[in-house]
């Protein structure tokens, strides 16, 4: 199998005008090709009148250079940029609720505090983390804590930014 035909997850970040409806036409056109969007985070850049759009698209080449011609031809896209091939930084918030006893508190506590999570909500039989981190440590705490009984999980989706 080529390099080409590999599939992995593509980071893809697009500036859009910040109008309604943008969201849902590039929603739109990417999953009416059949591509799935696993990650997706919009939010206005340091100019209003611009969103920074952040996608995770799983597929090969093909499906990545597909989805970014189709992006490019939008009128309310402004550029296109895939991460994925140069240096990049990434984050995701993820708030974790568990069950939590008296005896697995400090163990929560402290797996908590290796990832730089923080406790910001003590009941009586449970307990929320809330972890920001690159997208490979809040995986690896998600695993780590699995044998906790996740009761919840919000997240928030991967940010990401180019580092050049």
């Amino acid at each position: 199998m080529s390099n080409g035909n590999l599939i992995r997850r593509h980071t893809i970040t697009a500036l859009v005008d910040n109008q309604p409806g943008v969201l849902a036409r590039v929603v739109g056109l990417i999953s009416g090709r059949g591509y799935n969007i696993e990650s997706l985070n919009v939010a206005p850049t340091h100019d209003p009148s611009i969103s920074r759009m952040t996608m995770q698209v799983p597929g090969d080449d093909r499906v990545l250079e597909q989805v970014t011609k189709q992006l490019n031809k939008q009128v309310d896209v402004i550029k296109v940029t895939d991460l994925t091939k140069d240096a990049f930084l990434n984050r995701e918030c993820i708030l974790v609720k568990l069950a939590a006893t008296r005896g697995n508190r400090s163990e929560i506590i402290e797996l908590a505090d290796v990832f730089g999570g923080k406790v910001i909500s003590v009941q009586t039989n449970s307990m929320v983390i809330q972890m920001v981190g690159e997208q490979q440590a809040v995986a690896d705490f998600m695993d780590l804590i699995k044998p906790f009984k996740i009761l919840d999980v919000s997240r928030s989706g991967v940010i990401a930014m180019g580092q050049a």
